[in-house]
């Protein structure tokens, strides 16, 4: 019984429904084609983090992101 845990930067509006559906049945697909597993017992589970809650480098993704708009 897979479990598979998708987390996800929430902003702007994204992931919308329609790209969680793709994510799920993707996945669901990947395992079932990959490891064989049966479909109807693969979980999929997405979260969606806020990016004042995501750090890459020692820095918070929304902090990483302003400094990338200033410089475009």
């Amino acid at each position: 019984m897979p479990y598979i845990n998708i987390k996800v930067t929430r902003e702007n509006g994204e992931p919308t429904k329609e790209q969680k559906e793709q994510l799920i049945e993707g996945a669901t697909r990947l395992v079932s084609e990959v490891l064989g597993k049966n479909r109807a017992t693969t979980f999929v589970i997405i979260e969606e983090v806020e990016t004042d809650n995501w750090g890459i480098g020692g820095e918070s993704v929304t902090h990483l992101r302003t400094q990338a708009r200033q410089k475009a």
